[in-house]
């Protein structure tokens, strides 16, 4: 299996990758809000990675930033990962993940983080398998 990533850097690439990540974020009404929303997000360092099946189609998306913190220094943070159902278990995801672990290391990171919402045991039991660990909680309330 080839180990190509790609990132997202046009528009039309960012807009071409909905149908992948819309499987994650289906509050996302369409190509165009994606989009928006991606292009906000770049001025704080967002980024988009994929990656393609055999026809070239986008099966896997990874969206990320890189910042600092007091507590652990400077992280790779994983705000979207998501490969599409059709393509589970074929590797991609894995792909990714070893792409941004070295991403993490070529930008000085000192760990990679995620969140993944508490029903989502499948995507949990990948990431165990790819060495992440459960670190803490997550809390959050609506304003």
């Amino acid at each position: 299996m080839s180990e190509m990533v790609f990132e997202a850097v046009t528009d039309d690439e960012v807009r071409a990758l909905f149908p992948v990540i819309s499987q994650l974020r289906p509050q996302l009404s369409g190509p165009d809000d994606l989009l928006e929303r991606a292009t906000r997000m770049r001025g704080d360092g967002y980024r988009i990675v994929w990656r393609a099946g055999e026809d070239g189609t986008p099966v896997a998306f990874a969206g990320f930033r890189i910042y600092e913190t007091l507590y652990a220094g400077l992280k790779l943070y994983v705000d979207d990962l998501v490969t599409t159902e059709a393509r589970r278990g074929k590797g991609d995801g894995t792909v990714l993940i070893d792409w941004l672990l070295r991403e993490a290391r070529a930008r000085g990171c000192q760990e990679l983080d995620l969140d993944s919402g508490v029903q989502r045991f499948a995507a949990h039991g990948f990431y165990f398998a790819r060495g992440l660990h459960i670190a803490s909680y997550h809390f959050k309330r609506s304003v």
